[in-house]
């Protein structure tokens, strides 16, 4: 048995979390012990195996600011983990570290110590922020570099596709060596109770609902599927009744969140599809099964996507996926078998679920054909040996 700790700053309801406790469950069925380690966790705002005791979740350091003057998101982070690192290194043991999201901590949790770091790379976090003023080129310079620095010091560098392996590798020239590990599907949490009653959407009164499940972000490019629906609406027959669901992650203690989701409102209202509309903020893990099982097809628009774990839980629960043509979708996504993947224009997205209406026997035999792809490809079973492995190796 090995003692596992986790660093990650923020364990809310996201992509990078789910992967996190994905990793977690999976050492767990190793019968390793493990313990998340973070500076912020709200019982309210998480997903269930984090606050019903399946996962050990340690919150530390939250009174630090997130942010100062309503800027220096990116420092703040940063301090909060090094908070943690120091923490940790103090008062806890471990046989073996790993951290994502923010290496900067990684050279703390190392110093003076024989323990073996592990750090899984989302996304090179300095490729995330726009640089728009000569100072927010200068605040970042040092921020950028030590992130380089401090991800080629860990001991094993994991990143979540090829994509963002040649990203990782043409923007870090410190790092000679990463490997992939895929994020995978905790497949049993889709089995279970296939009846679901959803009380928080309707779909009956629809013959053809769009999904579209991403966090309230600008560069999730949601505005890409409202105007794809605005598409449909205006080139199909007024006898069809077409719905578009948007949801997704939602924190009223981040500002783009809350204002993302307005615009989007307002956006609706302006094409005229706010009745053929409809938006729902954190929802639960029931709702979220409810919605991948019931509709009939996701729609998935970030551009450069690092991976994008929700094209594989679609796929398992045997929804087509419609999703931009590059990132990590190129690598989930099987174009005309599994879904479609198109231009970023509501017109490429807008043809491909006129194509879903018009054919509709399509819905079954694209989701038969995910679930398949899913199962071959992106396991937990797989992901549980291989990061197994891992942690083995460096033991």
């Amino acid at each position: 048995m090995v003692k596992v700790v986790f660093l990650h700053p923020d364990l809310g309801i996201g992509g990078a979390e789910r992967l996190v406790i994905d990793m977690a469950l999976a050492l767990i069925s190793k019968k390793h012990e493990v313990t998340i380690f973070t500076s912020h966790h709200d019982p309210t705002h998480c997903f269930s195996e984090t606050k019903d005791g399946t996962v050990q979740v340690v919150a530390k350091f939250d009174w630090l600011p997130r942010r100062i003057l309503g800027k220096f998101y990116a420092l703040c982070a940063v301090m909060r983990m090094i908070f943690l690192a120091l923490y940790i290194r103090l008062f806890v043991s471990a046989d073996i570290y790993i951290v994502d999201q923010v290496s900067i901590c990684v050279p703390f949790l190392k110093f003076l110590s024989n323990k073996k770091v592990l750090f899984y790379c989302h996304y090179p976090d300095m490729l995330l922020t726009e640089r728009k003023s000569f100072l927010k080129l200068l605040y970042r310079k040092p921020l950028d570099y030590l992130e380089g620095l401090t991800t080629s010091m860990s001991d094993k560098i994991l990143v979540n596709s090829l994509f963002t392996k040649g990203v990782v590798s043409n923007t870090f020239s410190q790092v000679k060596k990463c490997e992939v590990l895929y994020p995978s599907l905790n497949t049993s949490k889709f089995e279970n109770g296939y009846e679901i009653v959803c009380t928080d959407v309707n779909l009956d009164s629809f013959d053809f609902v769009f999904l579209s499940l991403n966090r309230y972000e600008r560069k999730k490019n949601i505005n890409l599927a409202l105007e794809a629906m605005a598409y449909v609406k205006e080139n199909c027959s007024e006898s069809v009744k077409c719905h578009l669901i948007v949801a997704g992650g939602y924190d009223t203690r981040v500002n783009e969140n809350v204002e993302h989701h307005l615009e989007l409102e307002q956006l609706s209202q302006k094409l005229d599809i706010h009745e053929n509309t409809t938006f729902l903020r954190s929802i639960s893990d029931t709702t979220k099964l409810f919605l991948l099982r019931n509709c009939t097809a996701l729609i998935y628009t970030p551009s450069n996507e690092h991976f994008g774990i929700v094209p594989v839980e679609s796929m398992y629960c045997n929804l087509p996926v419609i999703a931009v043509n590059s990132g990590g979708p190129l690598e989930t996504v099987e174009h005309s078998v599994t879904g479609f993947l198109c231009e970023p224009s509501p017109e490429r997205v807008g043809q491909a679920m006129l194509q879903l209406i018009e054919q509709s026997e399509l819905k079954d035999s694209m989701g038969r054909a995910g679930k398949k792809r899913v199962q071959e490809l992106f396991s937990f079973e797989a992901f549980t040996e291989k990061l197994h492995s891992f942690v083995m190796e460096l033991c």
